[in-house]
């Protein structure tokens, strides 16, 4: 089966989870012996993961999506000097100087992808298009995330082949758009979502979630969970001591470093945990820095500047070796997340986690056993729930070793692969009809 991955880069900036997920998928897909290829737009993709047989150039380019957006002379220009704009190195180093992620700053932007060949940006579309059709000729295109919705309907249109649409945390980059551009993207996704075949969302949180936001039938979406090759991760043969608390996931204020941090302050306090670390990867943007700023700024204020790491994104090699060194870990998300590819991370490395009570998070520990819940956005109750298995590193070597059971059983990569490649085939067996 070909099959298309259309994933948006995020230039190894920050632990980006739609980066990892699909390189995943595309990387099993291939190894079971299909032709999956990633086509990454915007900014280049993560660079461990993908094989160059396993991707394409990158399309939409970032710093060319914004001068058409902004100049429209720039949506009539030849492609050699599009080209220029394209490469790979310069769009690395803006990706790390620009606001190329945030949300707040591509309002305009994001509307005018959903419009797809109604939107500014339509040159790219049809030359993403063009090529698909000439070197990849697609049994199904896959898109990473809904707000890729305007893609849909030129490719169907072109290659007359069925296009599937993941869903996760587009509700979070949405909503923080300003009132009006807000209102509009939503009802533009609405609208766009009757181009697409078949949505899937990484948990049953999320897929509800969406479901109520696009006004999906229920038949419309499917739940397939990320997926990790978990035998890839090692676990320590012994706890750390001191004990280390970990954070992975992009530092910046809605995954919650701040919360863990505040929490990290109480729990010094406890003379039970004495020499208690705490260890922040998953890399920021531009943006963030105001943010980690004041971060640094408490920590000193608190004389425990010298007692956290603020470490940069991780490669996957560098991810494995960094989780073992971790007596626990938490992302305290300021509102229910879609997945936490963080979450089987930790217990494929048999670190158990602690979680908000929100959001998938609730799911996944049901179905994994690996960990805690506390009551979300509140440092007290989180500085309990980690001071808990901190102390009783016993219960918590029994939660890390019942995760990594249930993420080697139920979230290994051949399985969930297994899952999508039947929605997939679904789909193009309903298409063809």
């Amino acid at each position: 089966m070909r099959i298309v991955q259309i994933t948006p880069g995020s230039g190894d900036n920050f632990y980006c989870e739609n980066c990892v997920r699909d390189n995943s998928s595309v990387q099993v897909l291939r190894r079971s012996g299909h032709d999956a290829m990633m086509v990454p737009l915007y900014l280049p993709p993560l660079a461990d993961q993908l094989r160059p047989q396993g991707v394409g150039p990158i399309f939409f380019g970032g710093i060319n999506v914004y001068l058409q957006q902004k100049f429209s002379l720039f949506r009539r220009t030849p492609r050699w000097l599009d080209r220029l704009f394209d490469s790979p190195r310069l769009l690395k180093w803006v990706g790390r100087k620009a606001s190329m992620t945030n949300a707040r700053a591509l309002g305009e932007t994001t509307l005018s992808m959903l419009r797809g060949e109604h939107g500014r940006q339509v040159k790219e579309l049809s030359r993403l298009v063009e090529w698909l059709g000439r070197n990849a000729r697609p049994d199904v295109v896959v898109l990473s995330n809904a707000l890729l919705v305007g893609l849909a309907r030129q490719i169907k249109i072109k290659l007359g082949c069925p296009v599937v649409c993941m869903l996760q945390d587009e509700d979070f980059f949405l909503d923080v758009l300003p009132g009006p551009l807000r209102d509009q993207a939503w009802a533009e996704l609405s609208q766009r979502s009757a181009d697409v075949d078949c949505f899937i969302a990484v948990s049953n949180f999320y897929a509800n979630v969406m479901r109520d936001r696009l006004g999906l039938p229920a038949g419309r979406v499917r739940v397939v969970y990320n997926c990790l090759p978990a035998d890839d991760y090692v676990p320590a043969d012994a706890p750390p001591d001191p004990p280390v608390i970990g954070f992975l996931s992009r530092m910046c204020p809605e995954k919650g470093l701040d919360t863990l941090i505040e929490a990290f302050v109480i729990l010094r306090t406890d003379a039970r945990l004495g020499g208690l670390r705490l260890r922040a990867g998953g890399g920021s943007t531009v943006d963030d820095e105001v943010f980690l700023d004041g971060i640094r700024r408490r920590l000193d204020e608190c004389g425990l500047l010298g007692e956290v790491e603020l470490l940069p994104n991780m490669s996957l090699p560098e991810r494995q070796a960094f989780l073992p060194t971790l007596s626990v870990l938490s992302v305290p998300e300021r509102r229910g997340q879609a997945f936490g590819l963080y979450i089987l991370e930790a217990l494929a490395s048999a670190v158990p986690v602690v979680l908000p009570r929100s959001g998938a998070a609730v799911e996944l520990l049901e179905a994994t056993g690996g960990g805690m819940l506390y009551e979300p956005n509140d440092p007290p109750s989180l500085a309990a729930a980690l001071a808990k298995l901190l102390a009783d590193t016993e219960h918590a070597r029994d939660l890390g070793a019942r995760g990594r059971q249930a993420v080697l059983e139920k979230f290994n990569a051949e399985r969930i692969a297994g899952k999508l490649l039947g929605v997939f085939q679904d789909v193009t067996s309903r298409s063809a009809r």
